[in-house]
C-alpha cells in the first residue's frame, strides 16, 4: 500500500468511472466501483469509510422530497391530470399555426409547477400528444423532438428535483432556487414557441383549434384544482410555512386526493403499482446520490477541487469566461451522466470556481441546472429523448437533426442567462432577500 498523490487519485477516480461508463455499467454503480482502487492503495482508507460517506449522504432531511415529488408526478399522470392540462393548453394556444406543437410546449410548462420531473412530463404529456401530432400531420420527428424538449423544463421551471437536490448538497436555500427557475423557464418555453412557429409556417402545419369563451371556460375549470398545486408547493416554500419536504408531501397528498375523490380516476387497486413505480425511481436516484457522494468525499480528500481552483483562476478567465467554462462542463457532463450525481461531483468542485471568479451562487446553480436539464435531449444518455423516441416509435438517431434545431434557440437562452445573471437574480431577490443573501 501507498500513499496517493492527488493526480494518481484524480486519474484512477476519473478515468476508472469513464471507463465503466463506457463499458456500460449503469452510472449509479460506476460510481462506486471507481473508488474501489484508490481504496485498496491508499493506507489511509478502508470500505467502511467510503460506506459511511454514503449514509451520511442519506441523512439529508430535503431529499425526502424527491420521492414524494415522483409521487406527486406519477399521481398526476394516472390520474388523467394531464389530460386536463392538455385540454387547457389547447384552448390557450391550439389557436395559433403549429396549435398542437404550441400546445406541447404550454403544457410541459403547467406539468413542471406540477411535478418538477422531466422524465414524469416526458411519459405522462408524450404519451397523448406525439400520437395525436402524428395524427394531425406533424412529422412524427418534429413530434418526438419538440415533445422531449419541452420536457427539460420540468427541473427548471419550480419546483424542480434538482433545485431540491442542488439545495440539499450546495446548503442553498430551494425557495431561492425555485425563484431563480421560473424566468429562464419561461423565457426557454418563448423560445420553444418561436421555434414551432418557424416550423409551422415552413411546413404548414395546421391550426389545433379555433376555441370559445365557452371552451375556454369549460377547460379551466377542469384543470383549475391541478393548476393550484404550484402555488401551494411554492407559495408554501417562499413564505416560509413549511421546508422543501414538507411541501413536496402536499404536493403528493393533494395529487392522491384529486385523483381518488374529485376526478375519481384513481382507484385504491391502481395506488400499488404507482407506489412501486415511485419507489424503483427514487432508489435508483437516491442510490446514485450515495455513491456519487462518496466519490466526491474523495475527490475532496485528495484535494482535486483545489487543485481545480487554483488552475482555472491561474487562467483568469473573468467572470463571464468563468461562466462559460461552467456551463461547457456541465454540458459536457450532462451528455453521459444523470443529472444528480453531477450535481454532487461536479457542483461542489466547481462552487468555489465560480464564487472565486464573482459569480452569484444561486446564478452558478442555474447555470449548472439549465446546462443539465439540455443533457437529458442529448445522446448517449438523453433520458427524456429515449422516452419520447419510444413512443414515438423511431431511434433516437432519426431524430436528431430535429433536436439540435430545436435546442439551438435554448442553448441562446442560457447564453442570455449567462451576460445577463439578474434574469435568474430578480425574483429571489425581490421576494425572498433574507435567504438570498
Amino acid at each position: 500500500m501507498i500513499i496517493v498523490s492527488t493526480g494518481l487519485a484524480c486519474s484512477l477516480l476519473v478515468g476508472g468511472f469513464i471507463l465503466l461508463v463506457i463499458i456500460r455499467v449503469p452510472v449509479a454503480f460506476a460510481l462506486g466501483i471507481a473508488t474501489m482502487p484508490l481504496i485498496m492503495l491508499e493506507l489511509r482508507l478502508t470500505p467502511f469509510i467510503v460506506i459511511d460517506r454514503m449514509f451520511q449522504s442519506y441523512g439529508s432531511f430535503i431529499l425526502l422530497a424527491v420521492p414524494f415529488f415522483l409521487l406527486a408526478a406519477n399521481l398526476m399522470n394516472s390520474g388523467k391530470i394531464t389530460d386536463k392540462l392538455i385540454d387547457l393548453a389547447r384552448v390557450l394556444t391550439g389557436w395559433m399555426p403549429g396549435g398542437l406543437g404550441h400546445v406541447n410546449v404550454a403544457v410541459s410548462m403547467m406539468f413542471a409547477g406540477i411535478s418538477g420531473s422531466s422524465t414524469a412530463d416526458a411519459a405522462g404529456c408524450g404519451k397523448i400528444l406525439i400520437p395525436a401530432m402524428v395524427r394531425e400531420g406533424y412529422d412524427t420527428r418534429f413530434s418526438i423532438a419538440i415533445t422531449a424538449c419541452s420536457s427539460v423544463m420540468g427541473v427548471i421551471i419550480p419546483p424542480s428535483i434538482l433545485m431540491i437536490v442542488w439545495g440539499g448538497v450546495m446548503n442553498m436555500s430551494v425557495g431561492a432556487l425555485f425563484l431563480a427557475g421560473a424566468v429562464p423557464g419561461l423565457l426557454i418555453g418563448a423560445a420553444l414557441m418561436a421555434t414551432v412557429y418557424g416550423y409551422a409556417k415552413v411546413y404548414n402545419y395546421p391550426v389545433a383549434i379555433r376555441p370559445t369563451f365557452a371552451d375556454f371556460f369549460t377547460a379551466f375549470k377542469g384543470a383549475a384544482l391541478a393548476l393550484l398545486t404550484p402555488i401551494f408547493v411554492i407559495g408554501s416554500i417562499v413564505m416560509g410555512i413549511v421546508t422543501p419536504t414538507e411541501s413536496a408531501i402536499i404536493a403528493a397528498v393533494y395529487a392522491l386526493i384529486l385523483g381518488m375523490f374529485v376526478y375519481r380516476t384513481v382507484t385504491v387497486r391502481d395506488l400499488g403499482g404507482i407506489l412501486y413505480d415511485t419507489g424503483r425511481f427514487a432508489s435508483i436516484s437516491l442510490f446514485a446520490i450515495g455513491t456519487a457522494s462518496a466519490f466526491g468525499w474523495l475527490l475532496a480528500f485528495y484535494n482535486v477541487p483545489r487543485l481545480i481552483v487554483d488552475t482555472m483562476t491561474a487562467m483568469q478567465f473573468g467572470t463571464f469566461g468563468t461562466a462559460i467554462m461552467i456551463a461547457a462542463l456541465f454540458l459536457f457532463f450532462g451528455l453521459f451522466i444523470d443529472a444528480i450525481p453531477t450535481i454532487i461531483i461536479l457542483g461542489t468542485v466547481l462552487l468555489p470556481v465560480a464564487t472565486a471568479a464573482e459569480i452569484h451562487p444561486v446564478a452558478f446553480a442555474i447555470i449548472g441546472i439549465v446546462s443539465l436539464a439540455f443533457g437529458l435531449v442529448t445522446p448517449p444518455y438523453g433520458l427524456c429523448l429515449l422516452i419520447s423516441a419510444s413512443i414515438g416509435g423511431m431511434n433516437v438517431s432519426q431524430v436528431l437533426r430535429d433536436v439540435a434545431i430545436i435546442l439551438m434557440p435554448m442553448l441562446a437562452i442560457l447564453m442570455l442567462i449567462i451576460l445577463f445573471p439578474q434574469l435568474a437574480l430578480w425574483l429571489p431577490s425581490t421576494l425572498m432577500p433574507d435567504s438570498f443573501r
